[in-house]
């Protein structure tokens, strides 16, 4: 007898919730390994983090604040995922996003004080969509690798990016970094750290659910992504759907660089690569590409990330120790994920002993 698997009729529902929780559950005991080698105690570790991360109200805005661009990368990626266009762009997308709103705020001194912001974020949008929607029509035209080239793209948005802040864009008299965007375009704060930018992003999160689910275009990409061959037959257009979902994808992402800056750096400065795009993979498969499974999966990575701060203080632990953690999470989440579409059975052996 052997165990072997066979694809199932349809997608699990049920494997689909219960592969990430159990996936989380074995990214911790990994990590629970990783610390006992690193000579700490994982209880303990685990815990510090849990303060650093909802200790006290201002670690909690921080935690929120930090997961607000995660979920809009995770909903980014699972956008394109969910056709399997393999979106690995977002992190450069982003950069993109905050490229454009610091070219409006810097030199669109012409606008009116109550345009700026919302011109900024337009630009920033559309900067990232752009950066989303040439692997897309790549893609959709000459059929090139997605994830190649998202992923160089990444670099080259990033490079750019690192060119302005240190020369182009510079500050005078400044340290690496452009001028501050004026008070008066900032998005607004509601509690704390936390800011207006929680609202977009879970109206985003309504929004696409009712997109994905509800409308004849999330059935579309949803059938592309089962059987592109079926949705041709079916006179869905594939090329048309590609670069349609990479220009949101992209744009969305460019859109938690646009929210990110505006709300929180006020700049465009060391450090916009911040790996929020390639944690938002991690989200979109731990999420089952649900958008509302997205909120909470994203709050767990960005404790993860707030509380890692924590370990310096309370166990000397370096802080890239939370870093280790997040990439444990992927591990038996991507090993995990194949239960959705496959099951596992036993084949034993016919009579005679053939197999």
């Amino acid at each position: 007898m052997r165990l072997a698997l066979e694809k199932r009729d349809s997608k699990s529902r049920k494997m689909t919730i219960l592969v990430p929780i159990f996936s989380l559950l074995i990214s911790f005991a990994l990590g629970a390994i990783v610390l006992l080698l690193s000579h700490a105690n994982p209880i303990r570790t685990y815990y510090e983090m849990f303060r650093g991360a909802f200790g006290s109200p201002t670690k909690l805005q921080y935690t929120i604040t930090k997961a607000i661009p995660i979920l809009l990368c995770g909903l980014a990626v699972g956008i394109a995922f969910r056709l399997k266009f393999w979106n690995i762009g977002a992190e450069g997308q982003y950069v993109s996003g905050v490229i454009g709103i610091t070219w409006v705020m810097q030199f669109w001194t012409f606008l009116p004080h109550w345009m700026v912001l919302p011109v900024g974020m337009i630009i920033g949008v559309l900067f990232g969509a752009i950066w989303g929607g040439i692997p897309g029509g790549l893609k959709a035209q000459w059929g090139v690798d997605e994830t190649l080239v998202t992923l160089m793209m990444n670099y080259i948005a990033i490079g750019f990016a690192e060119y302005l802040y240190i020369n182009a864009w510079k500050a005078p008299r400044g340290n690496m970094g452009t001028v501050k965007y004026p008070e008066f375009a900032w998005l607004p704060r509601v509690w704390g750290k936390i800011h207006s930018g929680l609202f977009i992003a879970l109206a985003l999160v309504l929004v696409l659910w009712f997109i994905l689910y509800k409308t004849r275009w999330g059935f579309e990409l949803n059938m592309i992504g089962k059987n592109p061959r079926a949705a041709q037959c079916q006179g869905v257009s594939i090329k048309k759907n590609i670069i349609l979902a990479m220009l949101l994808s992209g744009g969305i992402a460019g859109l938690a660089g646009v929210i990110d800056s505006a709300a929180v750096t006020h700049c465009l400065t060391k450090g916009v690569d911040s790996g929020y795009g390639f944690t938002g993979i991690i989200i979109a498969w731990m999420s089952g590409l649900n958008p509302f499974a997205s909120i909470i999966f994203s709050i767990i990575m960005a404790a993860l990330d707030t509380g890692a701060d924590a370990l310096q203080i309370s166990l000397k632990l370096p802080s890239a120790m939370g870093e280790v953690l997040q990439g444990l999470v992927l591990i038996p989440l991507l090993a995990g994920s194949i239960f959705t579409e496959y099951k596992l059975i036993a084949v034993g052996k016919s009579m005679g002993g053939s197999k």
